[in-house]
């Protein structure tokens, strides 16, 4: 299935396919203060609509995960990585998907704070 996504005032947009089995809610200090639920795929299904210019990027701790958020409204809509086998990934927040009853997937707890 494809999906449509945005941050808050529509600067960052994108699409991405597939299905969404089950979402991740992480308890890092990044995570957790942003409320996001995770979705990872493969980078090849996650395609940016808007340019990367209006794009901002932070990283933290090992500095592998590229945190991006939009430079106007400051909501955090995606982020890019690696995953243990060096398979580039997007991480989509589902709560910036359009029309999207995220309530209804599975949530998967991740211990990020000691990892």
């Amino acid at each position: 299935m494809k999906y449509l996504g945005s941050c808050h005032c529509g600067k960052i947009k994108f699409e991405v396919e597939g299905d969404i089995k089950e979402v991740m809610d992480c308890n890092c200090s990044m995570c957790s203060r942003r409320g996001c639920l995770l979705w990872f795929v493969p980078k090849k299904d996650f395609r940016l609509r808007t340019p990367e210019s209006h794009l901002g990027t932070y990283t933290f701790n090992k500095h592998i995960i590229k945190h991006h958020f939009c430079k106007v409204c400051g909501i955090a809509p995606f982020s890019e990585s690696s995953d243990g086998k060096g398979n580039e990934m997007a991480a989509v927040n589902v709560r910036c998907l359009e029309d999207f009853d995220f309530s209804k997937v599975p949530v998967k707890h991740f211990n990020g704070k000691d990892y």
